[in-house]
């Protein structure tokens, strides 16, 4: 016997990346069988960040704000930029506490076989502000596959005909890894961006 508004709410919540329809419908029932008090924060709280979370005008995160607080903090540098696939790869970047520029997100990865070409990625809006040469330097901190690499690759290469230096961040095997069970790939970008101490 199905019901047809938990069924509509378990193939929303199925909806959300990683959840699959049996924890969909766990979620759902979780939600019946709380205080409606608290089912009806939970819709407030998506509601309202639908209505109040906006891209950053200048470098595509999230903000509440009319500009984010990272493009808003004099502190930054401008002359720094890490470039992003996406704005929760902001928060991932931010975590680290050790970088002092401004970020770009992309808002993707080029993907001719999905249809995702240059017009479609946020890469315009990026050489517009490596005009005016206080940009020196743009870290290329896109995903470490086939689609981030190539991005990447051809950012570089526009950055390069603007002056602008384009590195990237290394790849490699992770703190705590160890040697017998990282993977031929992996160990080949280790190699690849060794430095020396």
């Amino acid at each position: 016997m199905a019901i047809a508004s938990i069924e509509k709410l378990t193939t929303q919540l199925a909806r959300l990346p990683g959840v699959g329809r049996k924890t969909a419908q766990r979620f759902a029932y979780h939600l019946l069988g709380v205080p409606e008090e608290q089912a009806l924060e939970l819709a407030d709280a998506i509601r309202d960040v639908r209505k109040n979370v906006h891209p950053c005008p200048i470098c595509g995160t999230y903000t509440d704000l009319e500009q984010c607080e990272i493009c808003s903090d004099p502190k930054r540098t401008e002359a720094l930029i890490c470039v992003v696939c996406d704005a929760k790869d902001v928060m991932a970047m931010e975590k680290t506490r050790e970088f002092t520029g401004r970020y770009h997100v992309l808002n993707g990865s080029l993907s001719p076989m999905n249809g995702i070409g240059p017009g479609d990625l946020r890469i315009n809006e990026l050489l517009q502000r490596c005009d005016g040469g206080q940009v020196k330097e743009v870290i290329l901190a896109t995903n470490p596959d086939v689609e981030g690499e190539a991005t990447a690759t051809y950012i570089a290469r526009l950055l390069k005909a603007k002056g602008v230096t384009a590195t990237r961040i290394a790849h490699g095997v992770p703190i705590g890894g160890n040697l017998e069970y990282t993977d031929e790939v992996t160990l080949a970008k280790a190699l690849e961006g060794r430095r020396t101490i």
